[in-house]
């Protein structure tokens, strides 16, 4: 996990983003690339009769505003201990992220921005999911897997090895649903292959799954979830809500480590 990409910009979560980046770039030997967006798209306005209006001078000022910021990242980077670039784009950052994602391992995100909900189904690497308020620092405490046998919990299993193998306590854990073709104890073998031990809990399902695995979260005091995204279609998770809709927006969950 050496190429590492964090939607840069100049809020508070903003801050907590690219200080988890270089986090885990210090703690991988990695290269953290920040991508500073301007939407411009955003100041365009539509009609009912199809005519539009471009907020010209509007755009100007953001476009302005976002290169300034760019340069002062780059400037504050150059005093890092961490290898580090600036990228900027001009639009929908759900685009740009999964344009610049294409030879990254994994993109950083805020938790409760709707980019982490897009942006899973949109990049092919990993999408880590920090709190707004806590960055996060490798190597980690706890962290927990959760496992369903799915092809997007095996995919997430994969791409957290590098955040697994620094961890010092992981735990993978298993609601008790239907029969899985890929059993817990086969993530478990492939984690040891990967010098990652890990301790099994296997949870009898009390309501949702996903309630059942929060319980388990708070007991255990997770740093971080690693889990497949949207093993359900996004509309089914929108209209009946899921596993991966629940964490994203519990307001005290933990991180998420996210891959569909």
């Amino acid at each position: 996990m050496r190429s590492i990409l964090v939607h840069a910009d100049a809020s508070p979560a903003g801050n907590a983003r690219i200080e988890s980046g270089l986090s885990l770039a210090r703690m991988t030997g990695g290269h953290v690339t920040l991508l500073v967006d301007t939407p411009i798209t955003r100041f365009v306005a539509v009609d009912a009769m199809g005519g539009g209006t471009v907020a010209v001078d509007a755009i100007k000022e953001a476009i302005s505003e976002d290169d300034a910021f760019a340069r002062e990242l780059d400037a504050h980077l150059a005093r890092e201990d961490v290898p580090c670039n600036v990228l900027r784009a001009e639009i929908e950052p759900v685009d740009a992220l999964a344009n610049a994602a294409r030879l990254a391992d994994v993109a950083i995100v805020t938790r409760t921005d709707p980019l982490a909900t897009d942006l899973p189904l949109a990049a092919r690497c990993a999408v880590l999911a920090v709190n707004e308020d806590r960055p996060m620092v490798f190597p980690l405490g706890k962290v927990a897997i959760a496992w369903d046998g799915s092809a997007e919990s095996a995919y997430a299993l994969r791409c957290a090895v590098p955040i697994l193998a620094g961890a010092s306590d992981v735990t993978l854990i298993t609601v008790e649903d239907a029969p899985s073709a890929f059993p817990a104890t086969d993530a478990l073998a492939y984690l040891s292959r990967h010098g990652v031990s890990a301790d099994l809990r296997v949870l009898q399902r009390l309501g949702a799954v996903e309630e059942t695995l929060a319980r388990e979260l708070t007991l255990l005091q997770s740093d971080l979830l690693v889990m497949g995204a949207f093993g359900h279609s996004r509309l089914r998770e929108l209209l009946f809500g899921g596993v991966t809709r629940y964490f994203l927006e519990d307001p005290g969950g933990p991180a998420l480590l996210l891959a569909h």
